[in-house]
């Protein structure tokens, strides 16, 4: 078990590096094109760079709680209260990431409608739909896990 979750931990860094790397190089060019394209709106290039910032930060509080879930692997403690929060972390994160960029979604209109590109707001729902499906599967997970626990712990006593 120890090799799979050695994958997955590398792939939850290269899931990181990206995220890391557009927060650094691309979102201030992101805000200051959006102010550029819509001087009326100009001031809301900082708060808008402010929300894009905060739902990566979200990110990778997530990405830490799935580190923590795999090392609960590791150990053998996937069958604990521990996993559980870390699901609920992570499904949380998912829903806050989907509501703000629900929030950022006339932001992302007027971008796209004075840059003349309807991607950008295809980009923006499927940011939201990818976050819901994360927030449905770890909801899923916690509630198949707790009842995992739940049977367990029946079982112990029994005994």
């Amino acid at each position: 078990m120890k090799r799979e979750t050695l994958f997955l931990k590398c792939s939850v860094f290269l899931m990181g590096l990206p995220i890391l790397a557009l927060c650094i190089f691309v979102l201030p060019k992101i805000t200051a094109f959006f102010a550029e394209l819509n001087p009326k709106l100009a001031y809301l290039q900082y708060p808008f760079l402010i929300g894009l910032y905060a739902t990566a930060i979200i990110f990778f509080v997530a990405l830490f709680q799935t580190l923590r879930l795999l090392r609960y692997i590791d150990n053998n403690e996937a069958f604990s209260e521990l996993s559980v929060a870390s699901l609920k972390i992570i499904k949380r994160c998912a829903v806050i990431i989907g509501a703000l960029y629900v929030v950022f979604m006339p932001l992302i209109y007027l971008m796209a409608d004075a840059d003349d590109s309807p991607g950008m707001i295809i980009i923006g729902l499927i940011i939201i739909f990818g976050c819901m499906v994360v927030a449905v599967f770890a909801a899923v997970l916690q509630k198949l896990l707790k009842n995992a626990i739940d049977i367990k712990s029946e079982n112990d006593l029994t005994i």
